[in-house]
């Protein structure tokens, strides 16, 4: 099916192997991904890249068994996967819960500083920031930043408050100005139209896994773009609720033929403790048999 814009390959192998990988323990061999994603319309050579790149980049460890190569998670990579399955199933999409409160974040950077600047843009993005003025960003509630700021080396640049709104301010206009939130609604409109008819139809059990693959790496693209703004200062027919309603019983009603077909479909191994697994190499490039 067509989703809602090109998934990267890398973020649908993030998502497969929280679905699959993720608190287990185990390793996925490579010519079971190249399956999977076959039928989810990523080309071999595409999945190969994908994983030779998360490799490189310290997202996946190899682990060679006689002459087949299978992939696990490092410790950088599940964290991701553990942050990105908090958002899918426990934070959720609607902010009903909301103390008043905000973050206020100020940061002043050097002007040949482009990189850490795009870098710290897109982390106050995933963690629900948005442009409140040129150099200082607000989010909704008390959010956590001093792990980002440490880990982009960013401390001495960065000040952080907590703030309340002043009485006569008008919270629902600065939301509109600061977040672009007709483009979020567009976003979840379209996927509850792309999604809604799986939620009385079913797919032949082989495609189920890859159809909740997609389902997944869809919906937390959308939501890694949500900053959960208090839905008592949203447009009344925020589309959030109804889109996440979908997302579930897409799911859900997915998930039986999809657990079926990863048993069918997915060659694992257990994690050898105590290795880090192989690292790029010319030798372990392309030459796992798949």
């Amino acid at each position: 099916m067509t989703t809602e814009e090109s998934l990267r390959p890398q973020s649908l192998m993030l998502t497969f192997l929280g679905d699959q990988v993720l608190g287990r323990d185990v390793c996925v061999y490579s010519g079971s991904v190249i399956d999977v994603f076959a039928r989810a319309g990523v080309g071999e050579h595409a999945t190969r890249s994908t994983l030779t790149r998360m490799v490189s980049r310290g997202l996946l460890r190899r682990q060679r068994e006689g002459r087949r190569m299978y992939f696990g998670l490092t410790e950088r990579s599940a964290a991701v996967l553990a942050d990105g399955e908090r958002r899918v199933w426990h934070t959720g999409a609607v902010n009903r819960h909301w103390d008043g409160s905000w973050t206020l974040l100020g940061f002043s950077l050097p002007e040949s500083w482009q990189r850490q600047r795009h870098d710290l843009r897109s982390q106050l993005t995933w963690s629900g920031f948005g442009p409140l003025f040129n150099g200082l960003w607000i989010a909704p509630g008390e959010v956590d930043v001093s792990a980002l700021v440490t880990e982009l080396g960013l401390s001495a640049h960065v000040k952080v408050f907590r703030a309340h709104a002043d009485a006569g301010m008008d919270i629902g206009a600065m939301i509109e100005e600061t977040w672009e939130l007709s483009e979020l609604a567009a976003r979840y409109e379209a996927f509850v139209q792309r999604w809604q008819p799986w939620e009385t139809e079913l797919p032949a059990a082989d495609m189920a896994l890859s159809l909740r693959l997609l389902v997944q790496a869809e919906w937390l693209g959308i939501i890694r773009g949500d900053p959960r703004l208090p839905v008592k200062h949203l447009p009344d027919d925020w589309p959030a609720e109804q889109a996440e309603k979908t997302f579930r019983t897409v799911y859900e009603r997915l998930t039986p033929l999809a657990q079926e077909a990863s048993e069918r479909l997915l060659d694992l191994v257990p994690v050898r403790k105590g290795e880090d697994g192989e690292r790029e190499s010319d030798g372990a490039r392309d030459g796992d048999q798949a």
